[in-house]
């Protein structure tokens, strides 16, 4: 059995980062966006039934996520029915994972990990955060979306403070040495947590 921890946080607070700051620590990592991707391009599970009621967004036989994009702009009802298609696909990409990795802990990158629910098969969460100024600035500086775009998405997560509020621990990425820190001795903790059991 391995240790699963749930690791969360809004866009731009530094979670990709922290993920592999564990992995580092020799934990197994399972991302859920790379799982979208999987399911998304050719061949994945998700093309064939998403095709079948959207076949507009079926470009070389993936789909496409801009393509996506826009019809979720346009209609907010697809993305419940997207999410119908996709959520118990990546759920059983998880479950694959966890039945075959051999690390003590696994940490699962799931930004959207409280909305979702996925919280409650998790043994604990890890929530990263920084201040509201950095959050934009990370965003922005990857040059993939407009500020306005940008509020949109953080306006339909849940607040970070509240994720931060529900977690069993809470990763400051001010810097990197502090996070790095931080996942090391949260990862010690869990090690020993495991020994003692």
């Amino acid at each position: 059995m391995t240790f699963k921890l749930g690791l969360t946080g809004s866009i731009g607070m530094g979670k990709s980062t922290t993920a592999q700051l564990f992995v580092e620590l020799g934990c197994a990592l399972w991302d859920a966006d790379a799982a979208v991707h999987r399911l998304y391009v050719e061949g994945g599970a998700a093309v064939a039934p998403i095709g079948a009621i959207y076949p507009t967004v079926i470009h070389k036989n993936s789909v496409s996520r801009d393509a996506l994009r826009d019809l979720i702009q346009n209609d907010p009802s697809v993305l419940r029915r997207i999410e119908k298609i996709v959520h118990p696909l990546v759920g059983a990409d998880r479950t694959e994972f966890l039945d075959q990795t051999k690390s003590d802990i696994t940490v699962l990158d799931i930004p959207l990990l409280f909305e979702t629910g996925a919280d409650s098969d998790m043994d604990a969460v890890a929530c990263v955060r920084t201040t509201a100024e950095e959050q934009e600035r990370r965003v922005l500086a990857r040059g993939k979306m407009t500020a306005k775009q940008f509020q949109q998405i953080r306006h339909k997560q849940m607040p970070n403070a509240e994720k931060c509020a529900r977690a069993d621990f809470v990763i400051e990425t001010d810097t990197l040495e502090h996070a790095r820190a931080q996942v090391q001795t949260i990862t010690e903790q869990i090690r020993r947590a495991i020994a003692d059991a």
